[in-house]
Formats: C-alpha cells, sequence, structure tokens
C-alpha cells in the first residue's frame, strides 16, 4: 500500500472509532461505580492536566481539521470541550462522515503546498501540508487520544491494548 495525504484520512478515521469505543467503556465502568457521565468527564490523569472531556475535542477537531487544511478545503468549525457524553459520541460520529466524504484527489500535489497556521500567540510557522498533516497533528491526535486512554486506565476502566483496535486493524 502506498502512502499518501489521503493515508491519514483512514488512520484519523480510525483513532475517532478508539476514541467513541473507550468512551463507551468509560461510561460502562463508571454507571457501574455510582460515577456521573459529567464527573467521568471530567477525570484528569493529574490536576495541572486537561481533563478527558478536552482529550476528546481535541481528537475531534483535529480529525476533521487538519485533513480539510491539508486538502485546502474549508476548515470545519470547532467542537468545544462543553460536550456531555451523548454529544461527544455525536461528534466522533459527524468526524467520521466528514472524514468519509473525504476524496484521494482532494490530496493530490497537496504534500509540499506551504501552509502557515497560528498555532500559538506567537507562532505561525509555514510548513509543507505533509509535514503539518504526518507530523504535527498526527502527533498530537494520538497524544491526545492516548491521555484520554491513560484518564481511563488511571480510573480502573477494564481497557488495554486490544482496545485500540475495536474494529480490527
Amino acid at each position: 500500500m502506498a502512502v499518501t495525504l489521503f493515508t491519514y484520512v483512514q488512520q484519523y478515521a480510525h483513532a475517532l472509532e478508539t476514541a467513541s469505543h473507550i468512551l463507551t467503556r468509560g461510561a460502562e465502568h463508571a454507571a457501574a461505580n455510582g460515577v456521573s457521565e459529567a464527573e467521568m468527564l471530567d477525570w484528569r490523569l493529574i490536576e495541572d492536566m486537561s481533563p478527558l472531556r478536552f482529550q476528546v475535542m481535541v481528537v475531534c477537531n483535529f480529525a476533521r481539521q487538519w485533513p480539510a487544511r491539508a486538502a485546502g478545503l474549508p476548515v470545519p468549525a470547532d467542537i468545544t470541550d462543553d460536550l456531555d457524553l451523548a454529544g461527544f459520541q455525536a461528534a466522533i460520529t459527524q468526524a467520521k462522515q466528514y472524514l468519509a466524504g473525504l476524496t484521494p484527489e482532494q490530496f493530490a500535489g497537496r504534500d509540499e503546498v506551504p501552509l502557515t497556521i497560528a498555532i500559538g500567540p506567537s507562532m505561525e510557522p509555514t510548513l509543507p501540508a505533509g509535514r503539518w498533516l504526518a507530523i504535527f497533528a498526527t502527533t498530537n491526535l494520538y497524544f491526545h487520544l492516548s491521555t484520554a486512554y491513560g484518564i481511563l486506565r488511571s480510573r480502573g476502566v477494564p481497557i488495554g491494548k486490544v482496545d485500540l483496535f475495536p474494529g480490527g486493524l
């Protein structure tokens, strides 16, 4: 299989499926232990880190917005981190639907197209679209997905490595 920028669309869809799956497992565990969904979404690994709700928000936003940028498409609006569990599951579904509508042709020839993106108050680097997607976006997407996984594991949710592949390989 040749790797192209479009390859990341399938990879991001898989990450969204994983996020949905571990959220479901987390909600089942929370309910079985008398913990509300709202409280679960506020779980953190450590007090100065962002909560589960933030991690899921970033996964949803990065999964839609960075492929759009790489393809030169309008960037979908942010979802916020104030959603409830059903809202996050709906956002994940909508993100997967967005990705399902993308085509390889939209990414063709875009690997070296320079993109200037503000990623902080004083950072606005220009990098090729392929580098933004393959390095910056993918690293961040998996950081936040892994952090969500870590938050749930730290609270006793019975998930393991197999739960990272809910739809198979």
